[in-house]
């Protein structure tokens, strides 16, 4: 599920739009990780965004 587990961003949805301005559908998926992650002294796996991951949300497992 490419859902983050941190700030639950998901999925957007939206239109490619053409030069004679025809809509199809399209969607924008999220940079989505499987981190091994320390929570309470013990280590899980979950998907997390780069964004969180990047800006110091969780604390990685060693």
């Amino acid at each position: 599920m490419a859902k983050c587990a941190i700030c639950s961003k998901g999925v957007t949805f939206g239109h490619n739009v053409s030069h004679s301005n025809r809509k199809t559908s399209r969607t924008w998926k999220p940079n989505i990780r499987k981190v091994k992650v320390d929570i309470g002294g013990s280590n899980k796996t979950i998907s997390i965004c780069s964004r969180c991951l990047r800006s110091g949300k969780v604390t990685r497992a060693q």
